[in-house]
C-alpha cells in the first residue's frame, strides 16, 4: 500500500453548498481507497491504496466526485514522497515561520510554464515573493492587502491546472503522510 495526498480545486458546489468532509470521505472508501482522511474543510485527502498511477487516481476521484456531488472539480494527486520533496523545497522557510498563512504554495497538474511564472512577477507587490520549485509556484503574499492581486493572477488560464494550500495545510499534510 502507497499513501497518497489529494487535493480538490473546490468544494463549492453552487448557491452556498459545500462539501462536507465526511462525505467526501465516504466518496473516497466507496472506491475502495484505505485509512482515508481529512484535513481541514478545504478539499484535502489523504489516503493509501496500491501504487497506481497518479493520472489514474486523478481521473477516478474526479468522476466518483461528479457522481457524488454533481459538479466536475479538478483533483491533484501526489504520492506522500512527492508531497514530502514539495514540503521540503518550501524556499521560504523564514516567512512561513513567521505567518504560515501567507505562504502558499500552487500544486500544479503539470510543472507550470516558466513563462507564465515569470508574468506573476508583474502582479506581485513590493512585499510579496513569487518563485518556481519543482514546477509548483510559491507565494508569499502580503497581510497589509485584503485582495492580493498575485493571487488573483495564479489562476487555472495563466498557469494551468492546479490548487493552492498555505503552508500551514502544507506542513499538516505532509505530518499526516509521515504517520
Amino acid at each position: 500500500m502507497q499513501t497518497y495526498v489529494a487535493l480538490l480545486y473546490s468544494i463549492i458546489l453552487g448557491q452556498g453548498r459545500r462539501v462536507v468532509m465526511a462525505d467526501l470521505k465516504a466518496m473516497a472508501e466507496n472506491l475502495g481507497l484505505k485509512n482515508v482522511r481529512t484535513l481541514v474543510a478545504t478539499g484535502n485527502l489523504v489516503f493509501e491504496t496500491s501504487a497506481t498511477a497518479i493520472a489514474d487516481l486523478e481521473q477516478r476521484l474526479e468522476a466518483a466526485f461528479e457522481t457524488t456531488f454533481g459538479r466536475h472539480v479538478e483533483i491533484i494527486v501526489r504520492g506522500a514522497e512527492e508531497w514530502l520533496t514539495l514540503a521540503a523545497g518550501n524556499p521560504f522557510p523564514g516567512e512561513s515561520a513567521e505567518a504560515g498563512d501567507q505562504v502558499a504554495v500552487r500544486v500544479m497538474r503539470q510543472p507550470a510554464p516558466m513563462d507564465a511564472v515569470a508574468a506573476l512577477q508583474a502582479y506581485a507587490a513590493e512585499d510579496e515573493k513569487v518563485l518556481s520549485v519543482g514546477g509548483d509556484i510559491w507565494l508569499v503574499f502580503s497581510r497589509e492587502r485584503p485582495s492580493s492581486r498575485l493571487l488573483a493572477a495564479t489562476n487555472h488560464k495563466r498557469l494551468g491546472i492546479g490548487t493552492s494550500r498555505n503552508w500551514n495545510t502544507v506542513r499538516k499534510l505532509a505530518e499526516m503522510v509521515s504517520a
